[in-house]
């Protein structure tokens, strides 16, 4: 059974390219463009790891990290943070990893490899 990522982001672009790249390297996808969203979706989907954008509408990534780490059956999935902001690590500090925009695809595959397989 292939693993699930869920892709948080705004960026319809972005979502897609994720999308497309991590489907294509054998992993199931979900996606959702901001926070509120994705929060329901995480509950109902249960992702293996959750790819974050820190800078959304309506509710931005650390907000969204917080809730997610409240919830039982969330707490202990992997988050890799890709963001243009440039202090990206000091928003998520418990992210397995923290790109900025423009990323290197291969690290991130390297990265979700890493983190679950």
């Amino acid at each position: 059974m292939s693993k699930k990522i869920l892709i948080v982001d705004d960026d319809a672009e972005i979502r897609s390219y994720l999308s497309e790249l991590l489907g294509d390297n054998g992993y199931e996808t979900v996606t959702a463009n901001d926070g509120a969203e994705a929060v329901e979706i995480a509950k109902a989907e249960k992702p293996d790891l959750i790819t974050l954008d820190l800078e959304m509408p309506n509710e931005w990534g650390p907000r969204f990290h917080r809730k997610i780490t409240q919830d039982e059956t969330l707490k202990r999935t992997p988050v890799v943070v890709i963001s243009g902001l440039n202090a990206i690590k000091y928003a998520i500090p418990k992210a397995v990893a923290s790109l900025t925009k423009p990323f290197d695809p291969d690290q991130l595959l390297k990265i979700v490899g890493e983190s679950i397989g």
